[in-house]
């Protein structure tokens, strides 16, 4: 089994004049939609071999997370370890894979543990992730908010996820989100930012569509569905009603945005569901970690049992493949 090559890179999004033409004129058909995501999973189904393929590039894929009250340094530095030799390499030599090949697409932080996520990935090509602007209700000062960004990037991250007022789109003020999204844009600097929607509290498909359209005309790199901390947080409408902006998107303006569903998806299944999603909608290029992520902790797990089983033929029990 061999790993893909890594794409040619890609042109930043660099936002475009606000349009609100264009923007209200998207809508979401949710029964549609529904119906669509519906049957994703029982006509994607794929075995062995082609299965393991699978989770390996999910793998690559994942902003391994830690946004816990009780963060310390060390619990940090034990996950970025993890994040740099996510798969036993006893699995990885059953697999053909050679040792230090494959890595996860992210450690992803509060602003306090930059530093020591920075300093444990020294030497690699892991970039740290940092939530930022209020995270995760993004009710704190303004001048807070863009402050933190430039903290972040100072302390070493290379990714900054924001979060943008739900007020602005529940109040349809599209044009106070287009200037919020330019101002974290332009505070991000060289750190790409991604812009998290908590499409659980945004009450309809079509403010998730239209939310996203101006996150990307703001200069969002990434659309990211949720903070891993509503009630509900990425599903796959919400993944389809998103990626169909960015493919619009895409095909108006030429520049490509990636996508990360966050939150809720813990199972090797549901990764390969959503690769398979992100493949029919936008195409292979998207399957990179440049254009695609997952926002998990639990998952990374899961997929090392699914491919101890896949080697072996027997599954283990989860302390055998501990973050840390």
């Amino acid at each position: 089994m061999s790993l893909p090559k890594s794409p040619t890179p890609i042109i930043r999004n660099p936002g475009t004049a606000l349009d609100l033409d264009w923007v209200f004129a998207v809508q979401a058909n949710t029964s549609a939609i529904e119906r669509r995501c519906k049957s994703l999973p029982a006509r994607r189904s794929v075995k062995k071999e082609n299965q393991a393929a699978w989770l390996l590039k999910a793998i690559s894929c994942i902003d391994l997370t830690t946004l816990s009250g009780d963060d310390t340094g060390n619990r940090v530095r034990r996950l970025c370890q993890k994040a740099k030799h996510p798969v036993r390499s006893d699995l990885l030599h059953s697999l053909g894979i050679q040792p230090n090949s494959i890595t996860t697409g992210a450690i992803c932080v509060y602003h306090e543990m930059v530093s020591a996520a920075v300093s444990a990935l020294k030497g690699s090509e892991i970039p740290v992730a940092a939530v930022s602007t209020g995270f995760p209700a993004g009710l704190s000062p303004y001048t807070f908010r863009v402050g933190e960004i430039g903290e972040s990037v100072k302390a070493g991250a290379k990714e900054i996820d924001i979060v943008i007022s739900r007020r602005h789109v529940l109040s349809q003020n599209w044009q106070a989100l287009y200037e919020e999204m330019n101002d974290f844009r332009d505070a991000c600097g060289e750190a790409h930012v991604k812009a998290i929607l908590a499409t659980g509290e945004l009450g309809t498909l079509r403010n998730v569509a239209r939310a996203s359209l101006i996150c990307m005309m703001g200069g969002a790199d990434f659309i990211k569905t949720s903070t891993g901390k509503e009630k509900v947080n990425a599903t796959l409408p919400v993944s389809l009603t998103m990626t169909r902006q960015i493919r619009d998107y895409h095909e108006k303006t030429g520049y490509m945005v990636g996508y990360k569903p966050a939150g809720g998806i813990s199972k090797a299944k549901d990764a390969i569901t959503y690769l398979s999603l992100i493949k029919e909608e936008l195409g292979d290029r998207w399957l990179y970690p440049d254009l695609f992520r997952f926002g998990a902790s639990s998952l990374l797990g899961d997929i090392e049992r699914q491919l101890e089983h896949f080697t072996t033929g027997h599954y283990s029990a989860d302390y055998r493949h501990a973050m840390g």
